[in-house]
């Protein structure tokens, strides 16, 4: 089992001022198996604004919080299959370009859990299925595979 985290989580993580689901997320990350956690390159772009703009973090410090992100995980590269994937998906089911992007890349990499709160709660394409809360994608990783 693959597991996609979204750029928001990935901020979570990062933000500084201890939040209740940060502790989750972290731990649950801690827990995976080597291997599973992917990283779509989007969403390194995505926290570096998250990090900059709402955060309000130099671009110095978003720099290094994508790179260490890098470095702790795989990243799924955007290819044109993928770009292309993301606006049949974006198309027929009215999401944003960039979220499809996320969604198609994980999909492309064999992903079966996305962690996002920008989709849709349990919406699911091309066997990628959302997860909105961490509490939810945490009881399914202790389930194991379906």
């Amino acid at each position: 089992m693959r597991v996609r985290a979204g750029h928001e989580h990935l901020g979570l993580c990062r933000r500084g001022e201890w939040d209740p689901d940060e502790e989750n997320s972290t731990r649950l990350v801690q827990r995976l198996p080597d291997g599973v956690t992917l990283l779509p390159v989007q969403t390194l772009g995505e926290l570096f604004n998250l990090l900059v703009r709402k955060a309000g973090r130099s671009p110095g410090k978003a720099r290094k919080a994508i790179l260490s992100w890098q470095d702790a995980f795989p990243l799924i590269e955007t290819s044109a299959g993928v770009m292309l994937a993301a606006a049949d998906l974006a198309t027929d089911h009215q999401l944003s370009i960039w979220d499809s992007v996320i969604l198609s890349a994980a999909a492309e990499a064999g992903c079966r859990l996305l962690l996002s709160e920008d989709l849709q709660d349990g919406f699911t394409w091309k066997g990628v299925t959302v997860y909105k809360s961490i509490c939810k994608l945490k009881a399914r990783v202790a389930l194991g595979p379906a």
